[in-house]
């Protein structure tokens, strides 16, 4: 036979299709977006507005948590020069780890943040073998033990009992891997440290010897979450090898520091040498947090007091924490500038007159809808009315003026806000709040001085004495003279001479005594002789009218004088800024949709999902009219529409045929074969894992009452 030898070519040629263009995050923001002419503008100033308020919030962190940064900072340098010199057995014996424990209270998305900057200044300041590990990575001891070598020795570590499940590894990590213990960390640590030891390389330090053996610090970010059976064995074989490993631990704690006696018995407990370290409060952090970015007029963005309420009220009874408070403040100020077209005027004062200038007819008869704007044209002249509504180049400039006014407004609120805080925060009872923020959102509601907390006040500080009123008018002085308006500069003016005078009156010689205590004394004359009902009466009415025509002290009449200034200073400057013409330009008002975003309510969602998939599965053959059951719905939605029309107490057997005859209507059965709604093994294989999804999900559950019956969970039906 002869062959014939044929050679085989394959041969790929690339489409030349063009690649999927990618959206960026400009085109995503103009995707939907109200008025889209204008949205380049307005996604740059929303962007240059988060950038700002980003780069304020990581200072101010770094700044509320520099204390305790500086104290493990200052305890991890202690613990290492202790071990390097001889002082070491004296203060700790040898088979002692240095622990710091580390109480960052219950909100736990912001203890990220705090390790992230704790490692970062760690390995600038201190040792660069850092590493950090979380309980999820860490459920076996050899995973633990991987992790931290991992992240110390930047290498792959092997774990025997893993080599075989694992994929084949490539030829570098054959090279680089090796094995998981502590004595090859050891080995590591000894070569690294007497590379770092060369006389070559030169310390800027005078610490070198600290520097020449810098100690290895393994961060646990949450202590409560490890299983307490991994962590003990792990620090029974760190403390063996401490003698060759200057090794450190830092225990992230959410809620006591009693969690490491749960967790750890005294035979493991007494080898950590453990220090307490608590951080700031979450709700002092909120309060700054508050004070920096929302209580100032550097930022044109303001919230309303509903969207306010939102966000205090999901960290408060949610999860205290101060990230998430202030993504609910990016999530407000994208919104804001979506949805609102007249955004663009939200910006510095120069800025948003410049931008006046540049609006569209469209955007002046957006501006003449305004229910702030209506209001300030009908209260202008008729003549003044029609220019408002038909000149275009009018209401430009009156705008510019409007927005002119609304900035002054800001600037004059938060110093009266500061100062009517300074006064009322130590009263009794707290009539207008202890924190700053409770009386923020009582002035935003309404006129604060038409509460009748506000009077209790007035009132409680007419009390004070006056050493204490002294002193907070020297608070509210130094809050007026950090503010940049010229009213509060008058206002300034006249409060340091009030003050002024009250402390003068320490040097004026009192008084001589009115002749009122004459007059008081022959009434009281009068009631020690016998007299009858009227004119016992009559003689307490003079009295009364007595005290009542009594001249004032000079400090109470100063004191009345001041209060009263400070009152005239809240009625000018503290009034709503729904009050305010143009307020909606800056101010974010949709509560309904930070909630929405924010507090979800997964029970709700789930419920729809069951009831309508097809508004989630877009397929024409769910849709259905209401209360009725799709055929072609998926097995969950079957058995969720079934269990409705069920009471309390559900017969498995009825439920399964029901759910059968559903799904044979589906598959196009005849309905008069015998074989119609019959029950075989895929079916009820579909049905039991319907019902177990349902139970997953919490609308049944098991019952004892009787073996073939599930109970309901949910409302209605019963």
């Amino acid at each position: 036979m002869s062959t014939s030898s044929v050679s085989k070519g394959c041969f790929v040629f690339k489409p030349s299709a063009k690649k999927k263009k990618t959206l960026s995050l400009e085109d995503h923001f103009s995707h939907g977006c109200e008025a889209a002419d204008n949205s380049d503008l307005r996604f740059k100033l929303c962007q240059d507005l988060w950038d700002k308020i980003k780069t304020n919030t990581e200072v101010l962190q770094d700044e509320l948590n520099r204390n305790i940064l500086d104290s493990l900072l200052n305890f991890t340098r202690k613990c290492s020069s202790t071990r390097l010199h001889s002082d070491w057995a004296s203060q700790m014996r040898a088979s002692e780890i240095p622990t710091a424990a580390l109480v960052l209270g219950v909100n736990v998305p912001d203890h990220d943040m705090t390790f992230q900057s704790l490692s970062e200044l760690l390995q600038q300041s201190v040792t660069p073998h850092v590493a950090s590990v979380q309980a999820k990575e860490c459920g076996a001891l050899k995973h633990l033990m991987k992790r931290v070598l991992e992240r110390l020795m930047d290498t792959v570590v092997s774990v025997d009992d893993e080599e075989e499940e694992e994929a084949e590894p490539t030829s570098a990590q054959l090279h680089k891997s090796v094995h998981c213990s502590l004595s090859t960390l050891c080995d590591w640590y000894n070569t690294k440290t007497k590379k770092s030891g060369t006389p070559g390389k030169k310390r800027s330090s005078s610490d070198g010897d600290d520097l020449q053996q810098p100690p290895v610090v393994i961060i646990f970010k949450d202590l409560e979450a490890f299983n307490p059976r991994v962590l003990q064995d792990f620090i029974l074989i760190c403390s063996r090898y401490i003698e060759r490993l200057p090794l450190m631990f830092i225990f992230g704690i959410a809620t006591s520091p009693s969690t490491i006696q749960h967790m750890l018995p005294h035979s493991v407990s007494s080898l950590l040498c453990i220090e307490l370290f608590q951080s700031l409060s979450c709700t002092q952090h909120l309060a700054t947090v508050i004070d920096k970015l929302i209580l100032t007029s550097q930022f044109p963005f303001k919230l309303n007091g509903k969207v306010m309420q939102v966000l205090i009220s999901i960290f408060l009874y949610h999860d205290f924490s101060v990230r998430n408070f202030i993504k609910g403040i990016q999530l407000a100020l994208l919104e804001h500038f979506h949805s609102q077209p007249l955004s663009v005027l939200c910006c510095k004062k120069k800025e948003a007159q410049l931008n006046v200038m540049q609006l569209s007819h469209l955007d002046l008869e957006r501006m003449r809808q305004l229910p702030s704007f209506k209001r300030y044209a009908e209260k202008q002249e008729a003549q003044e009315q029609v220019n408002l509504f038909t000149d275009d180049a009018h209401l430009k400039e009156v705008c510019q003026r409007l927005i002119k006014d609304l900035h002054k407004y800001h600037k004059c609120y938060y110093p009266v806000l500061r100062c009517l805080h300074t006064l009322t925060s130590s009263l009794p009872r707290y009539p207008l709040g202890k924190q700053i923020r409770e009386l923020h959102l009582i002035c935003l509601e309404k006129n604060v001085w038409e509460n009748e907390d506000y009077q209790s006040a007035m009132k409680l500080v007419k009390m004070l004495a006056k050493d204490e009123l002294i002193a907070l008018l020297q608070k509210c002085v130094e809050i007026l003279q950090a503010a940049k308006a010229k009213k509060m500069k008058s206002a300034l003016v006249q409060l340091e001479d009030m003050l002024a005078k009250f402390k003068q009156l320490d040097t004026v010689a009192a008084e001589p005594p009115p002749s009122v205590e004459e007059s008081l004394t022959s009434p009281v004359k009068h009631l020690q002789k016998k007299t009858d009902l009227f004119q016992l009466q009559k003689t307490l009415l003079e009295m009364n009218e007595t005290r009542r025509s009594k001249k004032l002290s000079p400090f109470e009449a100063l004191r009345n004088e001041a209060l009263e200034f400070i009152d005239s200073l809240v009625k000018s400057h503290l009034s709503p800024p729904e009050s305010q013409t143009l307020y909606e330009v800056c101010y974010y008002t949709s509560s309904a949709t930070v909630r929405r975003h924010l507090n979800a309510t997964p029970r709700t969602s789930i419920q729809a999902a069951l009831n309508s998939p097809y508004y989630y599965l877009q397929n024409e053959s769910l849709k259905t009219e209401d209360g009725t059951v799709s055929n072609a719905a998926p097995d969950i939605c079957i058995a969720y529409k079934l269990h409705l029309e069920c009471g309390r107490l559900i017969n498995l057997y009825d439920w399964l045929e029901a759910y059968a005859t559903v799904v044979s209507a589906a598959e196009g059965n005849n309905p008069d074969s015998d074989n119609y709604g019959k029950v075989d093994e895929v079916k009820h294989a579909r049905f039991i894992r319907a019902v177990s999804e349902l139970e997953f999900l919490g609308f049944i559950k098991s019952t004892r009452q009787k073996t073939d019956h599930v109970a309901r969970l949910t409302w209605g039906g019963c």
